[in-house]
């Protein structure tokens, strides 16, 4: 296979290099952030690439950014994100083409050489290949995202204001309700999200750090 390496750290770069190699494929480029990713994919038209999630300059979601990017040009260019975190909203973007072609690993849950080559030789043939934890955290994202659709508008309005610190008091004078309603607003909404009473959690902060994410 033609590849492309896309790797912040030169030492596992120059690793996953030399272990392709010596496999037989060929690396036609070895790049360390997202804007010489897309450069080197254009120019090189690889079997497949090999994409760390998080590069220069900011460190956050730069190579599966410039992934979607590539992937929006041209569906067919297969890609194999190997990365230490799972980013839920990108990959969610990224899987949602169904056009194949498409991996995610954990590097930390790669246990074996020959189990990565094979899951690589499978997403440049067009599968999609993805660590268990990966399908997990995105179900779990989806399930989360559900829960606040069911909000209705009135709810969400009380969210928003829980998110700013308010409280149930002023919350109330802020929409014109009187006290009551808002703690039946604020109960409901926590029943929709799947909070129950608990001596141990604040439910408030909970829902608040579910809007947040959202």
């Amino acid at each position: 296979m033609r590849i492309v390496v896309a790797e912040d750290s030169a030492v596992l770069r120059a690793g996953l290099v030399e272990l392709l190699t010596l496999r037989g494929n060929e690396v036609v480029a070895e790049v360390k952030d997202g804007e010489s990713l897309r450069r080197a994919v254009i120019e090189h038209a690889p079997d497949v690439s090999i994409v760390d999630i998080r590069m220069p300059p900011a460190f956050t979601d730069e190579g599966l950014r410039a992934t979607i990017d590539l992937r929006r040009q041209d569906p067919s260019r297969a890609v194999l994100l190997f990365s230490q975190y799972v980013e839920t909203s990108y990959a969610a973007e990224l899987l949602a083409d169904r056009a194949g072609g498409v991996g995610y690993l954990l590097k930390d849950r790669v246990a074996d050489v020959s189990d990565f080559l094979d899951a690589l030789r499978r997403v440049a043939a067009g599968e999609t290949v993805l660590d268990p934890e990966v399908v997990s955290q995105l179900f779990g994202a989806t399930r989360k995202a559900a829960a606040l659709d069911r909000l209705t508008g009135r709810e969400r309005e009380v969210l928003a204001l829980m998110a700013e610190g308010r409280s149930n008091g002023a919350i109330a004078a802020k929409l014109f309700l009187s006290s009551g309603s808002v703690e039946k607003y604020v109960t409901r909404l926590f029943d929709k999200l799947g909070l129950p009473p608990s001596e141990e959690d604040n439910r408030r902060v909970l829902a608040v750090l579910r809007y947040l994410g959202s």
